[in-house]
C-alpha cells in the first residue's frame, strides 16, 4: 500500500511496504519444502524490487550453474515485473526480441513477489526442469500471498 504523505518542505514523499529478511528466508522455506517433496535439488535466490539480492540457498548437489541462473531469474520477475515464464512463452512463439532485453533470464523459474497487486521482489530457481524450476518458485510465491 502506498500512502501519500506531506513532508515538511511541501514536497510529496510515498511510502511503501518492502520485503525483508524474515519474510525472505519464510518464502524461501516454502520453495524449498516444494523441492523436498518432489526430491529436487536446487538454488534459490531472493531479491526486492530493485533485483538486489535480499536471501540465497544452494541445496546439496546442485550445478554450479544453478547459483547464477536463480539469482536472473529473480532480478528478472523483479525488474520486468513480469514471472519469466510469461517471457519464456513468447520466445517458444517467435518473438525473439525478448532475446535482446537486458539482463533477462528468459525460462520459466522467476516468479514476482507481489503485495496488494505490486511488485515487491523476485523469486528464482534453477536446478531442474524449467517447469519444475516454476512450480517450486510458484510454491514460495504463493507463501507471501500477492
Amino acid at each position: 500500500m502506498t500512502d501519500n504523505i506531506s513532508s515538511p518542505t511541501g514536497k510529496l514523499l510515498r511510502s511503501r511496504l518492502v520485503l525483508g529478511l524474515d519474510a525472505a528466508r519464510k518464502i524461501t522455506a516454502a520453495a524449498e519444502a516444494e523441492a523436498v517433496r518432489n526430491n529436487w535439488n536446487v538454488s534459490i535466490a531472493i531479491v526486492d524490487e530493485s533485483g538486489r539480492l535480499l536471501h540465497f540457498m544452494r541445496m546439496d548437489d546442485t550445478s554450479n550453474a544453478s547459483v547464477d541462473i536463480a539469482i536472473a531469474k529473480a532480478r528478472h520477475a523483479a525488474n520486468y515485473q513480469r514471472d519469466t515464464g510469461f517471457h519464456q512463452q513468447l520466445l517458444q512463439k517467435g518473438n525473439n526480441v525478448v532475446l535482446s532485453l537486458p539482463e533477462s533470464m528468459p525460462l520459466e523459474g522467476g516468479v514476482r513477489l507481489l503485495n496488494d497487486g505490486k511488485v515487491i521482489g523476485g523469486i528464482g530457481v534453477s536446478g531442474v526442469q524449467a517447469n519444475e524450476d516454476g512450480q517450486i518458485a510458484q510454491a514460495g510465491a504463493d507463501w507471501l500471498g500477492g
